[in-house]
């Protein structure tokens, strides 16, 4: 196995399946299945997940009928709503998870803390977490790279939906985009390349941490970038 620690990012998106209902029950057993296969494989998991299918805090704020502040507070609540539904299912499915989020709301989950996390991690637990950083202005991106720093996560796992890996541009537009077998974070910076936010790439320059892209589509895949299988893109660590 190449990876003993991982941070997987989910999409909020993928949680929608092909029903395109808020949460897919088929899809969301898929995902405990995935991060079964990942456990089995000897790693610890933290999941950092989206709300792209409940709100979109930057595109609400682009329609320019709320604030961005506001938007993305909507946004942060949607992923403490898919941290506590991906916490049930993994739970009711045997394997022992705990949601955690930067956001306080003491009936429903726990503040985040880097030190409860890792001892959770620890114990045999998947931490899940939600609330973003708790701040505006900041994606779930930086979010997974900020948790995989505090809980020394030596590989994140970018799961995205329907996309490959990362290209110079969007290869459903663009027949001629450019896929990069392995890139490094000041490469994606330097060419502005969408696949996270510069900010999240910022944080790498410095970080020994590798980033694998992948199709989430084909949930295998997940256990094939645990095992150093060569699929998707790879972000270089350092």
């Amino acid at each position: 196995m190449s990876y003993h620690r991982v941070v997987v990012k989910l999409s909020g998106e993928a949680l929608s399946g092909s029903s395109n209902s808020v949460i897919d029950k088929e899809t969301l057993i898929g995902t405990v299945e995935a991060i079964r296969s990942i456990i089995n494989c000897g790693a610890k998991v933290l999941i950092v997940v989206g709300a792209g299918n409940i709100c979109r805090g930057e595109m609400i704020a682009r329609a320019d009928f709320l604030d961005r502040v506001s938007a993305d507070y909507m946004g942060m609540l949607g992923t403490i709503i898919n941290a506590i539904a991906i916490e049930n299912a993994l739970n009711r499915n045997g394997i022992k998870a705990k949601a955690l989020s930067s956001i306080e709301i003491p009936t429903f989950v726990e503040k985040f803390d880097a030190d409860v996390a890792n001892k959770l991690l620890d114990d045999g637990y998947v931490v899940v977490s939600g609330g973003g950083l708790g701040k505006p202005f900041y994606s779930t991106d930086t979010a997974a790279v900020m948790r995989a720093s505090e809980v020394n996560a030596d590989a994140i796992l970018m799961a995205k939906n329907g996309v490959d890996g990362i290209y110079d541009a969007d290869p459903k537009i663009n027949p001629n985009a450019k896929f990069f077998k392995e890139i490094t974070p000041k490469e994606i910076i330097d060419l502005k390349l969408k696949v996270m936010d510069l900010s999240a790439a910022e944080l790498l320059l410095d970080k020994f941490i590798d980033v694998l892209v992948f199709n989430n589509n084909d949930l295998k895949n997940f256990e094939r970038v645990v095992k150093g299988e060569n699929i998707g893109t790879k972000i270089k660590r350092g």
